[in-house]
């Protein structure tokens, strides 16, 4: 079964600068001699991985809404200078829109149950990727998008 994790995007005002920031990474990973896919470290490592892996995404907040998601390619356990035990959360390049619903903050992640996850804009049959995200916002919080 499919599961997925949240997060809040710390320092994201936008999908777009998500999406700046993860195609930056991609290139830097590309120049490397890397896949071209994004990661992100956080503290704790998910108990559930088989789930996660098998077509789970990290689900973005950003201003306090979920707005975008990345499909997780892989789970590394990752140990630092400081003897501290990590994981990098492995991210595909691509940054989907998804239908923006509003969350609280939190630290950390969690986990999200796919009934829960809102749906990719794409699906909808609309091409919103030139409506400026504002816009996206506002017609959310009126039950319009």
């Amino acid at each position: 079964m499919t599961l997925h994790l949240i997060k809040l995007c710390v320092g994201a005002d936008s999908v777009e600068d998500l999406r700046q920031w993860v195609e930056n990474r991609a290139a830097l990973a590309v120049a490397a001699g890397l896949p071209a896919q994004s990661s992100h470290v956080t503290r704790m490592v998910p108990k559930r991985r088989d789930e996660l892996l098998d077509g789970g995404s990290l689900y973005w907040i950003i201003k306090g809404q979920i707005a975008a998601r990345q499909q997780l390619l892989d789970l590394k356990t990752l140990t630092g200078a400081d003897g501290i035990t990590r994981c990098e959360l492995v991210l595909a390049p691509e940054v989907i829109d998804t239908a923006m619903v509003p969350r609280r903050p939190f630290q950390g992640w969690r986990y999200l149950d796919p009934d829960a996850a809102p749906r990719d804009l794409a699906s909808s049959g609309q091409d919103l990727s030139d409506m400026p995200e504002a816009l996206k916002r506002e017609l959310a919080e009126l039950g319009l998008l």
